[in-house]
């Protein structure tokens, strides 16, 4: 049986205030978050070297910060790799850059838009259930006012993936 000492656990929450920077065990705690959220208090406790009393603290604490903004669900690769996956680059009119990201997010395929520098201004994340759909989804956003070039690259193949 494990013996847990509870002052340890109300100087370590007492110490962090919401002020508090984020510090290795944080990192390390998001780490094991961002791999499997649904893991429990006490697994996440065993890892850390914590208690499970002080991993809620933490978890709430981070969350309070805006640091854990949500939890979400991750498709498994059998169900991912059904998908045809592309990276939309898009050149836009600068006087249409609002009319054109409204529009973009209207498309429910669309699962990220990320402004970037350099000859492009937006990248798009595209998932489609197949080649055909993903061709029509290509044709529907170069058709969209502001939009003035696409490159597209098919993503063939996730090496890794921290997301």
């Amino acid at each position: 049986m494990q013996t847990v000492d509870l002052r340890e656990d109300f100087r370590q929450n007492a110490e962090m205030s919401d002020e508090t920077p984020i510090d290795a065990t944080d990192e390390a705690l998001l780490r094991l978050l961002r791999e499997n959220a649904r893991r429990s208090t006490a697994e996440l406790g065993r890892r850390l070297g914590i208690s499970r009393t002080t991993v809620q603290s933490r978890i709430e604490r981070l969350e309070r910060r805006g640091i854990v903004a949500g939890y979400t669900v991750r498709v498994g690769r059998e169900t991912a790799s059904r998908l045809v996956r592309a990276h939309i680059l898009l050149t836009v009119k600068p006087k249409l850059a609002r009319p054109t990201e409204t529009a973009l997010a209207r498309i429910p395929q669309i699962t990220a838009l990320h402004s970037v520098s350099g000859i492009h201004d937006l990248i798009a994340l595209v998932e489609a259930r197949s080649v055909e759909e993903m061709d029509r989804l290509i044709d529907e956003i170069g058709a969209l006012d502001g939009v003035e070039r696409t490159v597209t690259s098919i993503i063939l193949s996730t090496r890794f993936d921290r997301g």
